[in-house]
């Protein structure tokens, strides 16, 4: 009997010990995850303002550390609407969409096909109480190419086509840059002398076409990946190059008529354009090497005396 007791009270003994310490522990563990440097927080190494091109996917890029069993939510500044909760859309608007890996700490929004409308700010929101969140910026932009120079361009046959295109408000490096001529790429191999250089990092592509014929006359279009194509008209002229011509310019103000029908008496038409553009103090006239036209540049007079 003596010694049932005695495992009894050993018993309890160690029953009041055992509970004493898992009580300790169960306070620490209580106050570890009270302590604010164990509440979620947003890791402040992700890029906060983003610009994204029209067409192309827009990624927000949200981190948290010490989630928990907290939700992380993706709201629209403007209009304080819920776009996702945790991984669920939660708007009509499937372009939204939440992704994240299992394990992560990395919440992202991806926009699809996002326009200049969707520009504006997001907020990465966590349901701690009170909440937390982070604001992003989402600048939607229309990247354009421009070709360098005027739109129409008149080479001198044997001259080199030299042709610069720029990707205009492109966020990132396009990952090509193509050149058409009419409605099909540049064939390299229809003729020699034909080269394009394009440097990704400043968005330019160059094409060089040594020794111009008339056949290479044509639409020229430069179309970047991401971004909406620009185009030129190059002519090229046989024999002698005008020098309202030079270097491949054409002035906006150049008119072209007709030779053949061309009068010195007042009835042709070269009267009826300094009529139209209102009279004329420096007229002058440039005779093409074909004889078929002359290159009208600032009229602005009636022809007469040094008009000629």
């Amino acid at each position: 009997m003596e010694t049932r007791i005695g495992l009894l009270g050993l018993f309890f003994y160690y029953f009041v010990v055992i509970s004493t310490v898992l009580n300790i522990i169960s306070g620490e563990v209580q106050s570890y995850w009270e302590q604010p440097f164990a509440q979620p927080y947003f890791d402040n190494s992700t890029k906060r303002e983003v610009t994204a091109t029209v067409g192309q996917s827009a990624l927000l890029h949200c981190r948290v550390r010490n989630l928990g069993d907290r939700a992380v939510s993706w709201i629209r500044k403007r209009d304080l609407h819920i776009l996702t909760v945790g991984i669920l859309t939660y708007t009509n608007d499937q372009r939204f969409q939440s992704l994240h890996t299992e394990g992560s700490d990395e919440w992202t929004l991806r926009i699809t096909s996002p326009q200049p409308r969707d520009s504006g700010t997001y907020e990465c929101q966590v349901s701690t109480e009170p909440k937390i969140s982070q604001a992003f910026r989402l600048n939607v932009v229309v990247s354009k190419a421009k070709i360098l120079g005027n739109s129409e361009l008149f080479i001198k046959s044997g001259s080199d086509i030299n042709l610069t295109c720029v990707a205009l408000q492109s966020p990132a490096p396009p990952s090509f840059i193509y050149w058409y001529k009419g409605g099909r790429v540049v064939n390299y191999s229809q003729r020699g002398g034909i080269s394009v250089l394009t440097e990704r990092q400043t968005k330019t592509s160059k094409l060089v076409i040594a020794r111009a014929m008339p056949s290479d006359s044509g639409n020229y279009t430069c179309s970047p990946s991401s971004s909406d194509s620009a185009s030129v008209v190059v002519h090229v002229i046989n024999g002698e190059q005008p020098a309202a011509m030079q270097h491949g310019n054409s002035s906006a103000n150049s008119v072209l008529i007709n030779n053949r029908s061309f009068s010195h008496r007042g009835h042709g038409p070269l009267d009826r354009w300094l009529a139209y553009l209102g009279g004329s103090k420096n007229l002058i006239l440039s005779l093409a090497s074909t004889g078929l036209c002359w290159l009208v540049k600032s009229i602005s007079s009636p022809l007469g005396g040094s008009g000629r």
